[in-house]
């Protein structure tokens, strides 16, 4: 149970007022984070029902990491929280899209860059950019 209705149909999902997610067969959903004032793509993670609605309740990015297999609060331990400022799902409530403020340095990725999309491909190699 994830805690989350199910649509009853397409247009419930689509067109409605209910908060439907469909998470994967993995019970995850794709989470894309963006700097509220920039715009700028920060990261793509992955949420489960239980990281969704700490995110909903507390107004922080949660997430839920693959290669650990456990729920994480952004910034626990880096000081890089993400305040909310406004989340949304697409149209059939696969992913969900967040603008966000990040608190501490402003960075978003483990390795201590800005946005985890740091690297461009030029002549098939990837190219450090900021």
């Amino acid at each position: 149970m994830t805690g989350f209705p199910t649509a009853p149909d397409k247009q419930a999902l689509e067109q409605g007022q209910t908060l439907s997610p469909r998470f994967d067969a993995a019970g995850l959903i794709a989470a894309v984070a963006t700097h509220a004032e920039t715009g700028e793509v920060l990261m793509l993670a992955w949420m489960n029902a239980e990281a969704l609605q700490r995110t909903i309740d507390t107004g922080e990015a949660h997430y839920f990491s693959r290669s650990r297999n456990e729920l994480w609060h952004k910034g626990a331990t880096s000081e890089q929280v993400q305040k909310v400022v406004e989340l949304r799902v697409d149209c059939d409530q696969d992913a969900v899209w967040m603008k966000v403020r990040p608190q501490g340095d402003g960075g978003a990725c483990h390795t201590g860059q800005r946005s985890c999309f740091y690297r461009v491909v030029e002549n098939g190699r990837l190219v450090k950019r900021p």
